[in-house]
C-alpha cells in the first residue's frame, strides 16, 4: 500500500460526465475535499469549506480504486477527478494504479498548481475562473499546467460564463490559448445546500443565459468555442452526487 492518503469528500456513480469535453460519457466520480480557491457562486461548498473537513475521509488509492472497480462493476471506463481543487491531493499513485487495471481518468482544475501527474491523465481540463468568481487568475501557474500535462494528454480549456464581463474573460483566454479546444457554459446562480432534498435550480435563469450565450458566440464568429450546458444539473438540479 501506499503511503499518503487523500482526503476524499465523496466517489460515486457511475453516472454520466455533465459538461466540458467528455459530456454523456459513463464515468465515476472521485471528489477530493479541499480548494485553494473560494469562488462566489461555487456548487460544490461540501468539497471546498473546511466547515465540512470533518465529512472528508483520508483514504489510500487503493481503497479509491477499491470502490470505484464496485461501482463499475468491474467494467472500466473514465474516472473523473474533481473538487474542490483535485491538484492539491496526491492523485499519482491512484492514477497509476487505476490505468493499470484499464480506466481511464479525467482532471478538472483551475489551474492554480501544476503536478507533474498531470502527463498521466487522458483529458486535463483547465477551467479558469472567471471576474464573477471574485478570484484572480495566475496566468504563469495556469501555463505550468499546461506545460505540465505535455503533449500525450488532451488539455482543454473549460469556463463559466454569467454575464458580459465573464464572456470577454473566455473571448481572453481563448485568444491565449488558440491550440486549446474551448468550452462555454452558462453559470448557475442557485446552488443548493450539500445536504438539500429540494435541489431545484433557476431553470429559466440557466436558459436564458444559455440562449444569450449562443447568440453572443455566434454574433462574433467565434467559432472555435463550443457552448454546453451543465448537463446534470438540467437532468437533476444540484441534487448532490449524481
Amino acid at each position: 500500500m501506499t503511503g499518503e492518503r487523500i482526503r476524499i469528500s465523496e466517489i460515486f456513480g457511475p453516472t454520466i460526465q455533465g459538461e466540458g469535453a467528455l459530456i454523456g460519457q459513463p464515468t465515476v466520480f472521485v471528489r477530493t475535499g479541499g480548494c485553494d480557491y473560494r469562488c462566489s457562486w461555487c456548487d460544490t461548498l461540501h468539497a471546498v469549506d473546511s466547515a465540512f473537513r470533518d465529512d472528508w475521509q483520508p483514504m489510500t488509492p487503493e481503497a479509491v480504486m477499491m470502490q470505484v472497480e464496485l461501482l463499475a462493476g468491474g467494467t472500466p471506463l473514465t474516472v473523473s477527478l474533481s473538487g474542490g481543487n483535485p491538484a492539491i491531493q496526491p492523485l499519482g499513485p491512484l492514477i497509476d494504479l487505476g490505468r493499470r487495471e484499464g480506466y481511464r481518468f479525467a482532471l478538472e482544475t483551475q489551474g492554480s498548481l501544476a503536478r507533474d501527474w498531470f502527463a498521466d491523465l487522458d483529458v486535463l481540463t483547465l477551467s479558469p475562473k472567471p471576474p464573477s468568481s471574485g478570484m484572480k487568475t495566475d496566468w504563469q501557474k495556469l501555463a505550468e499546467c499546461e506545460d505540465a500535462a505535455g503533449p500525450q494528454t488532451k488539455t482543454v480549456l473549460k469556463l463559466v460564463v454569467f454575464d458580459e464581463t465573464d464572456y470577454a474573460f473566455a473571448r481572453g483566454v481563448a485568444a491565449r490559448y488558440p491550440d486549446l479546444p474551448i468550452y462555454l457554459q452558462p453559470g448557475n446562480h442557485t446552488p443548493a445546500p450539500p445536504d438539500a432534498e429540494d435541489a431545484a435550480i433557476d431553470m429559466a435563469g440557466i436558459m436564458a443565459r444559455m440562449r444569450w450565450l449562443i447568440d453572443r458566440v455566434t454574433h462574433d464568429r467565434f467559432h472555435t468555442a463550443t457552448v454546453l450546458p451543465q448537463l446534470h444539473t438540467l437532468v437533476w438540479g444540484n441534487l448532490r452526487g449524481v
